[in-house]
């Protein structure tokens, strides 16, 4: 059975001592039965991910760890950014790309996202691909057809093979955030069958239920429970519910019970 992927992104929080103080936590709360049918992750900001990295690997913690953003180049004159093979210095596997964050405040686009997917691949690197609507798009009802697109711009180029090391994360935009609604359980599990639905045209059923496509916006312990067992939704991409290490692994916890149950 495939693993459900339950991690977070910090963004902009956390100083090295913060960072692993809450590794420290990670250790003794992560238990041998969560991970049997979870998959951890925590995305740190870039200063803190080599020093995350060597803690859980040290420390043979089951959780993987990412990156918020990557250029596509390997090298060159792009000051301030970070390339493939930096990211893979730090021991990160993921590399989230496409964050409506990114999109919004640094003029992202689908051609830039489809190239950074394409370099993280290139390197063995795992690429967490966000697409979302806006609180507009959701008002027009063309929901839909935004995630959609987003998606299939990130992924195109790719073969079948490539496309299985591809995780999708559903945020949307009027979801995430201190004041975020979340979406309703039936309203996400709409959407990711439809990003579903677009995998199978594409790539075909038994490639397209290969990759994970993650609910993320406004989670918190209550609604994670309802979200973990839609049958479309594989994981879950947790904000501020999950900074605190306690708070984490309580969801962590709380949602392995259901999956064992």
């Amino acid at each position: 059975m495939k693993k459900k992927l339950v991690g977070t992104s910090w963004k902009m929080n956390k100083t090295l001592s913060e960072a692993l103080a809450f590794c420290h936590v990670l250790k003794s709360g992560l238990s041998k039965e969560i991970c049997e049918s979870i998959q951890p992750f925590v995305i740190p900001p870039f200063t803190t991910v080599r020093d995350v990295s060597l803690f859980i690997n040290e420390n043979q913690i089951n959780c993987l760890t990412g990156v918020q953003n990557m250029h596509f180049a390997d090298q060159g004159a792009y000051t301030g950014e970070i390339s493939p093979l930096m990211v893979k210095d730090t021991g990160a596997v993921l590399v989230e790309l496409g964050h409506s964050e990114r999109r919004h405040y640094f003029a992202e686009t689908d051609l830039m996202v489809n190239k950074k997917v394409h370099a993280a691949i290139n390197h063995g690197l795992k690429p967490l691909v966000c697409v979302g609507d806006e609180a507009q798009e959701k008002e027009w009802g063309v929901s839909v057809e935004t995630v959609v697109k987003q998606m299939k711009a990130a992924i195109a180029g790719l073969s079948a093979a490539q496309v299985e090391n591809v995780i999708i994360a559903y945020e949307p935009v009027w979801a995430i955030g201190e004041h975020g609604i979340p979406a309703t359980t039936e309203e996400a599990e709409v959407i990711h069958a439809a990003l579903r639905q677009a995998l199978i045209t594409c790539y075909g059923e038994q490639v397209a239920n290969k990759i994970s496509i993650l609910y993320g916006g406004s989670v918190n312990l209550q609604n994670s429970v309802e979200l973990i067992t839609q049958p479309n939704i594989d994981g879950l991409f947790i904000g501020r519910s999950a900074w605190s290490p306690e708070g984490y692994c309580e969801i962590l916890s709380t949602i392995s019970r259901i999956i064992r149950d």
